[in-house]
């Protein structure tokens, strides 16, 4: 999977998750959960809805690399194949 694909998939689950969320005001630098407001329960979501939709694992140690927009972009178009 490439950025391009990567970055659209974790929009759109972002947006799933937090509907008010305006992607052109993502930056990806930022801490996500603080940005958007991202509770832990939204968080969960957000990596099970990856999960599901890429069936990759995406265990607990991992969660760190989802911390920021870009983080998670990386993650996903690293495991996707």
């Amino acid at each position: 999977m490439n950025i391009q694909e990567a970055e659209a998939a974790l929009r759109e689950e972002l947006h799933r998750i937090a509907p008010d969320i305006d992607p052109g005001d993502i930056d990806r630098e930022g801490d996500l959960r603080e940005e958007f407001d991202i509770d832990s329960m939204d968080f969960l979501n957000l990596v099970t809805a990856l999960n599901k939709r890429f069936g990759i694992p995406i265990p607990e140690p991992d969660y760190p690399r989802f911390a920021s927009f870009s983080g998670a972009v990386a993650y996903v178009a690293e495991k996707v194949t």
